[in-house]
């Protein structure tokens, strides 16, 4: 090898583009607090690091999914408590109104009061959520789940399609509900003996009636159906809590497993400042004794060593 002052200057060179170019790295990972800059730094690393990436990205969807869910369902359930009060209350006014000792004019006052209990009822089938979709209309969301039709009663207007959304890997759940799980129809026997659906609102449409013309049968008959509007809802209750315990345990298995991941990544992701911060001194101190002895080297000249 042929030792001349330009073989001398490129290896001074050379050793300083090397230590400058490793501190420049140490110092962009202490800027970014992460072990990999480039996917070329450690390309295993790099893919494990994306990998990890989507699955928490993926989670993350499953909580935003979790909390819509929950939302509907807290809707629901306030919806469906209400209801229920109201049921109560208007199978007790039943109840009085068909004591004999009332008068026509006393039964008017009870069907005023129902009458009012039964619009509050049909405001509560037509509840949306915040998005102004509306709970109990199945997929139709748009629409409202019950409106009057021809022959005057409200009837149920959706479908009886439930979408599911994902709420895990593999694992779903629904997001909506159909009215007729909740506000039921009950079935009713004629003298003949044939048996005919009738509508949740038909049925206390028909007791109203039955009150303000003080008709003992239609007024026994609605307060036996009373009962069953009210079991048809205390299900839909029943449904409701099911859902929302399956959401809190699937809550809590999304946030063990964000937390699992996160800790995951941060082992192979983030650096370990006190090492870096070591490495960067040395790398330091290499630089300056580099450009201290290069300094030295660039003031000599081969002829000085030749006698």
């Amino acid at each position: 090898m042929k030792i001349s002052n330009q073989l001398l200057f490129d290896r001074g060179a050379e050793q300083m583009s090397s230590v400058q170019t490793k501190l420049a790295k140490s110092q962009a990972q202490l800027a970014q607090g992460k072990q990999i800059i480039n996917p070329s730094d450690a390309p295993d690393k790099a893919a494990t690091i994306q990998r990890l990436n989507s699955v928490l990205s993926r989670q993350a969807s499953y909580q935003t999914s979790l909390g819509n869910v929950k939302t509907r369902l807290d809707g629901e359930e306030t919806a469906l408590n209400s209801a229920t009060d109201l049921i109560i209350r208007v199978k007790e006014i039943s109840v009085q109104a068909a004591n004999d000792t009332l008068g026509p004019q006393n039964r008017q006052a009870l069907a005023t009061e129902m009458q009012a209990l039964r619009d509050q009822l049909l405001s509560l089938a037509n509840t949306r959520d915040s998005n102004g979709n509306y709970l109990f209309a199945g997929s139709k969301v748009t629409q409202a789940a019950f409106a009057v039709d021809a022959s005057g009663y409200p009837t149920y207007q959706g479908d009886q399609t439930r979408m599911q959304v994902s709420i895990g890997d593999q694992r779903s759940i629904a997001v909506n509900r159909t009215g007729t799980d909740a506000f039921v129809s009950v079935a009713r026997t004629d003298a003949q003996g044939n048996t005919q659906g009738v509508g949740f609102f038909q049925s206390i449409d028909q007791l109203i009636a039955g009150i303000k013309s003080s008709q003992q049968s239609a007024m026994q008959r609605g307060i036996g159906e009373m009962d069953k509007l009210l079991q048809g809802i205390s299900m839909a209750q029943a449904a409701v809590g099911s859902d929302q315990a399956t959401l809190e345990q699937q809550t809590a298995v999304i946030e063990a497993t964000t937390l699992n991941l996160k800790t995951t990544l941060s082992s192979v992701q983030d650096l370990d400042y006190a090492s870096a911060v070591t490495t960067m001194n040395q790398q330091m101190l290499s630089l300056e004794a580099a450009q201290s002895s290069f300094a030295r080297i660039s003031q000599l000249n081969l002829f000085n060593f030749i006698k």
